[in-house]
C-alpha cells in the first residue's frame, strides 16, 4: 500500500484539525462550569442575605409590638 504525500498531508491536517476543535470544546466547557460555579456562590450568598432579613423583619415586628404595648400600658 503506498500512501500518496498529499494524502498523508491531508490525513495529519484533519486529525490537527480535529485535535484542536476538541481541545477548545474541552476548555470552553470547563470555561463555563467555572461560571456556572461561581454564578452558584453568588446566588448562595444572596439566598442566605434574605435568610437572615427575613429574621431581620420578623424581630423587628416583634419589637414594634412589644413597644407598642409599653406605649399603651404607660399612656
Amino acid at each position: 500500500m503506498n500512501i500518496s504525500a498529499e494524502l498523508l498531508l491531508l490525513i495529519v491536517i484533519n486529525v490537527t484539525s480535529s485535535g484542536i476543535f476538541i481541545g477548545g470544546l474541552a476548555m470552553s466547557i470547563k470555561f463555563i462550569e467555572q461560571q456556572i460555579k461561581r454564578l452558584e456562590e453568588k446566588q448562595d450568598k444572596h439566598n442566605n442575605l434574605i435568610e437572615r432579613m427575613a429574621v431581620v423583619e420578623q424581630s423587628t415586628k416583634s419589637a414594634h409590638h412589644r413597644i407598642d404595648g409599653m406605649q399603651n400600658g404607660h399612656m
